[in-house]
């Protein structure tokens, strides 16, 4: 017998049939997904936060479903319906996933309701047959939205459009994708200015952002409707105890694959996170090479060829898989067969993130999930902790929502075009909508109408940049067919970082030589951030580089010189506010090392000997010899980020103050600093202030200098040149190679950096440089907070907590095939001389 329906604040009408399948279930709906039911029946758009497992899919979908199957049937000579649900998610994989899932209890209840996904994946001539017959249920992403409401018939495409469901909401709105999205919902709006809208999220920090995005800003601070469901299983989390000794610094976590190995044999099935691509092949060929039982493990990241992730994501629906290693492509909702353990390898670097993995074993709110956190280095124990701690308190950290890009916005105008020829006055209007552009002021808009429609006063003259033209009617419109066809090429706001080669030249040379022999490959994230003289390393040698052109850097051999600039690895992620603050707390408190492995609390209450512990509001400098050379060690634990761009303006101010600095390595947590001449007794004798030379005002033209001789700003003006139509990378039958995008986008960078710096996509690229790139933000918070708390400790030799940021300079000193035995015996000299004579480190 079914159990009574939960009462909930608006009534819910629950259909007999949806009824009879509950109780052949031998189940009763839920409170939250009948007063999500209730309210949207009445009209309400809702945000849903509840935690994995609490059926967020069904409560998301019960509106659609329930409409559907009360809705009348065609008659006789009525014309096709549109498209009645569209759900959106991050996510392909996601997508398909639910697109399975929901399909059955559909024909389980009888609905007659088709479902289909669309996806960057689909056929083209799937995709184009959906167009013409459209399914009731369309599972899709931010990138499909957008070509369908560039075309001309997309009125009619989402004429019956009743409901939108965005899944895993907080990790739509924080990036590009979800500015694009935005945009597409207040078209969608315009359409059907009825429309509701369910957002579904597990992780939410500031729930009213979120209830803002979901509905139309036409009445400033308009808010959805919010469910938030507490409780479900707490989670068993546990951080691995490992019997090895836990790493001072590095990524790879190697030191734990023979216990990760055992925990997958003790589990039906083990999913495996870990932050990067790279560390998740590192991690998959480590446990093969251990799997003496040759258990079935695979491995899922966004570069494999979609046929291989769909084979790896077949084989966890059917559980023929013991263990699957994956990045964030598999950290959403996705319910994937048994997997009753998730090992995270690495620390999260967020509680979100951490809360949103761990979710991802049993799947059911009533089950507790079960994880184990392997943390690479001793840093990373404290994190890790920091993590634990916060997702037991049901601590969040998403990050803040950001206004709306302006290269997104010149995409989503010239894709308005394609659609039909527009109003600018109602185009604005309807921009305005949408809560990341909420508010855009009408002279940027014009300006980036202008962008689309000429490129801007210094490209004006070249046809190709004119995609849209006015009309004697004062409409906006496509100015030739190829630009629609160019725009459906080329639409969504993914950007692949390129590698480029490593070329030689002869010093001084700079890029005007073709160059010599090539080295191999770099990311281009690390070398745009040089200049030209700064020293690497790279293949075991210390490079000068020259220069970059077209898609090569060039460098010329310095082996007389040190490597001035790290080439760093480890996570893309940032270490979160939150994380960082609780790792500060942690650090100064005595009483909680308590929770801590006796080698790590050690490590703490001889720092607190030999130097000292900051407080959490303040910033701890270090200073002391060590060799030949001089060094300052800073603790801010801001992130990798702000760290390295903290690091490049601080050697700056060095270099004015005449200290000869040679170079500097960040970590998440610290920052090491190297110089010819004495730091120490410079600071104490003023010359410079500390206070001085972690002044804020090197946020002003401290940072215009260095962004003006990086190339940095260069390459992020590619990418939102990429973004906004400007530069398209996809032509019919063709596509340019990442050389041909970046010649074109320096040709064009330079001209207006020479005849137009206040044009819209160099106030775009410094935008993005700002909020993402460098964490200036985050940056500036920091030098702030630290104003008049900043602790000098001048040492005779290293100190503990130096030790994981010192061995990180080692790292980037030794290569070759005696790297490791090398390494070896620099870590034993920083121990011993960090830790003093007493100290035994285990075993």
């Amino acid at each position: 017998m079914l159990a009574p329906l939960p009462e909930t604040t608006l009534p819910a009408r629950l259909p007999e049939p949806f009824l009879q399948w509950f109780g052949k279930k031998g189940w009763a709906p839920r409170a939250h997904q009948m007063e999500l039911l209730g309210r949207a029946q009445a009209g309400k758009s809702v945000l849903l936060i509840a935690p994995t497992g609490a059926g967020k899919t069904l409560a998301g979908f019960l509106p659609s479903l329930t409409d559907l199957a009360e809705r009348p049937k065609k008659k006789p000579g009525e014309p096709g319906r549109g498209v009645h649900t569209l759900y959106i998610s991050p996510l392909k994989a996601l997508a398909v996933d639910i697109e399975r899932n929901l399909t059955k209890p559909v024909n389980e209840i009888g609905l007659k309701v088709t479902l289909e996904n669309r996806t960057g994946d689909t056929p083209a001539s799937k995709r184009q047959r959906q167009k013409l017959v459209p399914p009731d249920i369309l599972l899709t992403t931010p990138e499909q939205l957008a070509l369908l409401i560039a075309s001309s018939d997309a009125d009619r495409f989402f004429a019956d459009l009743r409901y939108i469901v965005l899944d895993e909401l907080h990790s739509l709105v924080t990036s590009k994708r979800g500015h694009l999205l935005s945009l597409g919902l207040a078209r969608l709006r315009r359409f059907r200015p009825e429309l509701q809208v369910i957002g579904l999220s597990a992780t939410v920090a500031e729930p009213d952002e979120l209830r803002r995005w979901l509905v139309s800003q036409g009445e400033p601070g308009a808010l959805s409707d919010l469910i938030t469901v507490d409780g479900g299983a707490k989670p068993d989390i546990s951080i691995l105890e490992s019997e090895e000794r836990v790493p001072w610094a590095g990524h790879t976590s190697r030191y734990a694959i023979p216990e990760i190995y055992q925990a997958i044999k003790e589990h039906k099935t083990t999913l495996l996170f870990v932050n990067t691509r790279s560390q998740a092949e590192m991690l998959f060929s480590e446990l093969w090479r251990v799997n003496e039982d040759t258990l079935p493990i695979a491995l899922h990241h966004g570069s494999l060829d979609a046929s291989q992730r769909r084979r790896v994501e077949k084989a966890m629906e059917t559980n023929a898989l013991r263990a699957i290693v994956a990045t964030s492509t598999l950290d959403l909702g996705i319910d994937w067969g048994d997997v009753d353990l998730v090992v995270h390898v690495g620390a999260p670097k967020g509680a979100s993130r951490l809360a949103q993995r761990i979710g991802r074993s049993n799947h059911r709110m009533d089950e507790p999930s079960k994880a184990i956190l392997i943390p690479a280095n001793r840093f990373e124990v404290l994190e890790c902790e920091a993590a634990l701690e916060a997702n037991y308190l049901g601590a969040q950290d998403t990050p803040p929502l950001i206004d709306g890009a302006l290269d997104v916005l010149a995409q989503h105008v010239l894709g308005s075009a394609c659609g039909a020829p527009f109003d600018p006055d109602q185009l604005f209007d309807e921009i305005r909508t949408a809560a990341p552009y909420a508010h855009l002021e009408r002279p940027t808009f014009d300006r980036i109408i202008d962008f689309v429609a000429t490129g801007g006063y210094a490209l004006r003259s070249y046809e190709r940049y004119a995609k849209i033209r006015k009309t004697k009617e004062g409409l906006w419109r496509i100015s030739h067919p190829r630009f629609a066809q160019q725009y459906r090429l080329n639409v969504g706001t993914i950007i692949e970082a390129p590698s480029l080669n490593i070329r030689y030249v002869g010093k001084g040379r700079g890029t005007a030589s073709r160059g010599g022999m090539t080295l191999g490959k770099i990311e281009e994230y690390f070398l745009e951030t040089l200049t030209q003289g700064d020293t690497f390393l790279f293949a075991g040698k210390v490079l000068r580089f020259e220069g970059i052109r077209d898609n090569e850097c060039f460098v010329s051999n310095a082996p007389d010189a040190e490597a001035k600039v790290p080439y760093w690895g480890g996570s893309k992620f940032p270490l979160t506010t939150y994380l960082a603050d609780v790792v500060r707390s942690m650090i100064a408190d005595p009483e909680r090392w308590k929770a801590l492995p006796d080698q790590v609390s050690d490590w703490l209450r001889i720092q607190a000997d030999k130097s000292v512990l900051p407080h959490p509001e303040d910033l701890l400098v270090e200073t002391f010899p060590r060799g030949n050379r001089f060094y300052m060690v800073a603790y801010p634990f801001e992130g990798r980020l702000a760290h390295q761009t903290l690091g490049m303006l601080l050697t700056k101010r060095l270099e004015r103050s005449k200290l000869r600095p040679l170079g500097f390595v960040a970590t998440d947590y610290s920052l090491a600093i190297w110089a010819f001449d004495d730091l120490g007794a410079a600071f104490k004798k003023g010359k410079p202030r500390l206070s001085e030379l972690f002044d804020e005002d090197m946020l002003g033209d401290d940072l215009e200098d260095w962004l003006a001789s990086s190339y940095l700003l260069k390459r992020t003006f590619r990418n939102c040149a990429l973004v906004s139509g400007l530069i398209e990378k996809r032509h019919p039958g063709q596509e340019k190679t990442g050389r041909q995008v970046t010649i074109s986008a320096d040709l064009i960078y330079d001209v207006l950096r020479s005849h137009e710096l206040d044009h819209i996509l160099l106030q775009a690229t410094r935008q993005d440089a700002a909020a993402g790139l460098l964490d200036i933000r985050r940056l500036g918070e920091m030098l702030s907070r630290i104003r008049g708390r900043i602790m000098h400790k001048d040492l005779k030799q290293i100190s503990p907590l130096a030790v994981p940021v010192m061995m990180e300079i080692g790292r980037e000193r030794v290569h070759g095939e005696a790297s490791e035995t090398l390494l070896a015996e620099a870590e034993g000299d920083l121990i011993g001389d960090a830790m003093g004579p007493e100290w035994n480190e285990p075993a």
